[in-house]
C-alpha cells in the first residue's frame, strides 16, 4: 500500500535562471509541491495543501490531477511566485512574483496519513494551523522552515528568526534547514561549524536536526550521534528544488528505516541528486534510480560522531 505523505504549502509558478539554463515562462515549484512530485515519482502518495489565485487555478488542478497528486486548493486573490536567478557559485536571488494568501485554519479531511511535510514559502503556515493538524493527525512531521524564516519589508526579501519557527519547531519531528536557515535560526555557519550548527538547530526542538549543504553534503543530529552525509556528486544544471526533494527522500525513507539515518540521509541525498540535474517538475526520478544511488552513497565511507 502506497505510503500518504501530506504536505502544507502554497505551489508557486517560477522563473528559473542559472548559468546554464534559462526557462522565461512560469514552472510549477514550491517546497511541498516539489516534494509531492518525488513522493509520487517515488511511488507513494503525496497530497498538496495552499492557496492558488484563479490567475493559475485551472493550470495548477491540471498539473497536479497529470502526476497524481492530491490536493485541497483554497482560493486566494493572487499565486505565488519567485524569480530565482543563480550565479555560478549557486547562489541566488529572488524577486518576488506574487504572494498567495496564508492557508485558513480548516478541518483538513485527509484520514489516516504517514507522514506530514510543513514547507511554507512565505509565512503561509502557522502555528495554529499546525496545531489544528495535530488535531487530526499523529503522524510524524518534517519541518523545513524556509517560509517560516522569509519575509517582505518593502519590495526586499528578507530572513529573520522568528515567533512563528520557535513555536511550531518544538511539535516537529524532523526540523530540516539549509545553511542560510540554519545560520539565520542558529547564528552560526555551519561552513565553519557544522556540528555546532546542527546541535543548536536540534535545541529549538524536534526528534532530528538536519542541516543541508548543497555540494558538501548534509549533516543530522538526533540528540545523541551525528551523522554526516556525503553528496551525490552530478551535474547539477538548477538547484531549484533541490532541498524540497531531500525532504521528500528523508520522510519516503524514515518510515522505512527510522533507526538508520545514515540510510535515511544517503536515500534523500539520493532522490536530491537527480532533482538538480533537471529543471522543472518533470524530472526522471525514479524509486530504482534512487535505491541505485543511495547504494552508491552508503559504499563510500560514512561518519558517525557519538
Amino acid at each position: 500500500m502506497k505510503k500518504r505523505i501530506l504536505t502544507f504549502g502554497n505551489p508557486v509558478y517560477d522563473v528559473i535562471m542559472t548559468p546554464v539554463l534559462t526557462r522565461r515562462e512560469r514552472v510549477l515549484s514550491g517546497c511541498s509541491t516539489n516534494a509531492c512530485l518525488a513522493v509520487s515519482y517515488l511511488g507513494e502518495q503525496g497530497i498538496l495543501v495552499g492557496t492558488v489565485g484563479l490567475d493559475y487555478q485551472s493550470a495548477l488542478t491540471a498539473d497536479l490531477d497529470h502526476r497524481g497528486i492530491q490536493h485541497r486548493l483554497f482560493p486566494a486573490a493572487q499565486t505565488g511566485g519567485f524569480s530565482l536567478i543563480y550565479d555560478a557559485a549557486g547562489n541566488r536571488e529572488l524577486t518576488i512574483l506574487g504572494v498567495a494568501a496564508p492557508i485558513p485554519v480548516a478541518t483538513y479531511g485527509f484520514g489516516e496519513v504517514d507522514f506530514v511535510l510543513l514547507g511554507p514559502i512565505l509565512g503561509e503556515v502557522g502555528p495554529d494551523m499546525v496545531r489544528q493538524i495535530r488535531q487530526e493527525t499523529d503522524a510524524p512531521t518534517l519541518l523545513d522552515p524556509q517560509g517560516l524564516l522569509r519575509g517582505l519589508k518593502g519590495e526586499d526579501i528578507v530572513h529573520e528568526l522568528t515567533d512563528a519557527f520557535i513555536n511550531i519547531a518544538p511539535i516537529s519531528t524532523i526540523v530540516k534547514a539549509n545553511e542560510l536557515e540554519t545560520r539565520v535560526i542558529t547564528g552560526i555557519d555551519p561552513r565553519q561549524d557544522p556540528v555546532g550548527a546542527v546541535k543548536a538547530l536540534y535545541s529549538f526542538g524536534g526528534k532530528i536536526a538536519v542541516t543541508t549543504l548543497a555540494e558538501a553534503g548534509s549533516i543530522i543530529y538526533d540528540g545523541r550521534n551525528i551523522v554526516e552525509i556525503p553528496p551525490f556528486t552530478t551535474n547539477a544544471i538548477d538547484p531549484t528544488g533541490a532541498g524540497d526533494t531531500y525532504a521528500a527522500g528523508f520522510m519516503t525513507k524514515y518510515l522505512e528505516t527510522p533507526e538508520d539515518l545514515s540510510s535515511v540521509g544517503c536515500f534523500a541525498s539520493a532522490v536530491s541528486s537527480v532533482m538538480v540535474e533537471n529543471s522543472g517538475p518533470d524530472f526522471p526520478l525514479s524509486r530504482a534510480e534512487a535505491d541505485r544511488r543511495q547504494a552508491w552513497l552508503l559504499s563510500r565511507p560514512q561518519k558517525i560522531i557519538l
